[in-house]
């Protein structure tokens, strides 16, 4: 699909109190960017340029959000994994918001967690935003079940940003590390191994979630 007849399928489908609801919760990007078209119809739209992408992957930057959502779609749905790495190599300098980094659920890195980690740790130690804030989540969506090592637990609590976008991504894998690994989470709360700011929400965040006991969130309550 060419990039005209993309962004007229986009302003077809725009929706003017979604795009002002988006500007509001997306604020640091222009606003002008942000069409206002619904996750369904973009999805949609993904599903049906997943087929022959690469002519719209290359085109890089991409002028309005909306494409750089069906971007993260695409690679969200490679079934390849190498291929699946190229494409979000190539695509995680550009992004340049939480919705569009957050949205990249891989589902192919589960069967590939081995060969997944050292591009998580390469990723963490970057030094744009987003990418840290991606490695910070696969760490959570992929290495706090069977695949779990406390080292892994070293690696989120050694980040040190004034970035809000990292430090919140750090402070939501504590406080789910704390639901599903609680012993070895709990003695990077205890020992305060995070910036203040992440200490905080991560317990605020932890004391929110239905699966902490009412025991464990009236001690981490005195750990604030």
């Amino acid at each position: 699909m060419k990039t005209e007849e993309l962004h007229e399928r986009l302003f077809a489908l725009q929706d003017g109190k979604y795009r002002d609801f988006q500007r509001r919760l997306i604020p640091n990007i222009l606003p002008e960017s942000i069409i206002g078209v619904r996750t369904p119809e973009l999805k949609k739209l993904a599903k049906e340029m997943s087929g022959s992408p690469e002519q719209f992957l290359s085109e890089l930057p991409h002028g309005y959000f909306e494409e750089n959502q069906i971007h993260s779609f695409i690679i969200a749905g490679t079934k390849d994994f190498d291929e699946c790495i190229r494409r979000l190599e190539e695509f995680l300098p550009y992004v340049d918001n939480w919705a569009t980094c957050d949205q990249m659920s891989v589902k192919v890195f589960k069967k590939h967690t081995d060969e997944l980690i050292g591009y998580v740790r390469k990723w963490i130690s970057s030094d744009r935003t987003y990418t840290v804030r991606f490695g910070v989540g696969c760490l959570m969506s992929f290495y706090l079940d069977d695949e779990f090592r406390e080292e892994y637990l070293e690696l989120a609590a050694g980040i040190r940003s004034g970035e809000y976008y990292i430090n919140m991504m750090t402070a939501w894998y504590f406080a789910t590390a704390l639901a599903k690994q609680y012993d070895a989470a709990l003695s990077y709360i205890e020992q305060r191994r995070l910036d203040e700011w992440t200490h905080r929400k991560a317990i605020q965040k932890a004391i929110e979630s239905y699966r902490i006991t009412d025991e464990q969130k009236a001690y981490l309550r005195t750990l604030k």
